[in-house]
């Protein structure tokens, strides 16, 4: 992507990756793959247009990126997982490499969608863990003042999902004054919150991508059996 379509960059100022100063020579080089989740149904969301303004500037960064639509997911435990919606979603967090989770402040919290997507992610695929070790970043969008409720809720799960999530993160207060009548994102101070974000996620996805099983490599998983963690994992009575 070039910067025709990124108006409000400053040009001179939007500077590549430099890859060399994150990897070592036999890392590996290809384009960081980035999922990106946002958290409402509305005709016109503002966390889908603040989504759509990250996955461009992610591209300019040579980034993969793909979306994800939530329209038609199920409720968790409302049906089995092989519903065509769920598997499409799965099959996306095992492609990435890195996420970005973008949701609407709703009572002071994250909303049902945005949840609803993150639990239909297991924390175990058949022995393999969908989202351990990659990276995350996080933002919200709010009809109001500015609030840090949904990020903080968002890195919460981050967490509990075993992810990297970066420091920086987004949080875009009456998102309904930020974008104008093209859906696009106006030249602000929150617009450039935006591009440091997606900046930062792919500096530490690319510092991260080819050490990240190193990185999660624990002690009392390595003392207990494959078998063992795939029972306690898919366990049915909690």
């Amino acid at each position: 992507m070039d910067l025709n379509d990124l108006p409000n960059i400053d040009a001179e100022q939007m500077q590549p990756i430099d890859i060399d100063a994150l990897i070592s020579a036999n890392d590996p080089r290809h384009p960081p793959k980035i999922l990106v989740l946002y958290g409402s149904l509305r005709e016109r969301s503002f966390s889908k247009l603040a989504s759509e303004e990250a996955s461009r500037i992610l591209r300019w960064y040579g980034c993969e990126v793909r979306t994800f639509d939530p329209s038609g997911l199920p409720l968790p435990d409302s049906t089995d997982a092989d519903h065509p919606k769920v598997q499409k979603l799965r099959e996306l967090a095992a492609w990435s490499k890195g996420m970005l989770w973008v949701s609407p402040e709703r009572h002071g919290s994250i909303t049902s969608i945005m949840k609803a997507q993150i639990d239909w992610i297991p924390l175990s695929l058949g022995g393999v863990r969908p989202t351990q070790g990659k990276t995350l970043a996080v933002m919200q969008v709010s009809g109001g003042s500015q609030s840090f409720n949904t990020v903080n809720q968002l890195r919460i799960l981050g967490r509990w999902m075993r992810m990297i999530t970066i420091p920086n993160q987004s949080s875009i207060p009456k998102a309904f004054l930020e974008f104008n009548d093209d859906n696009r994102m106006q030249q602000s101070p929150l617009y450039e919150r935006i591009v440091d974000v997606c900046e930062e996620l792919v500096k530490f996805t690319w510092l991260t991508r080819g050490r990240s099983t190193y990185l999660t490599d624990r002690y009392s998983e390595r003392v207990e059996s494959s078998d063992e963690v795939s029972r306690r994992v898919h366990q049915k009575a909690l």
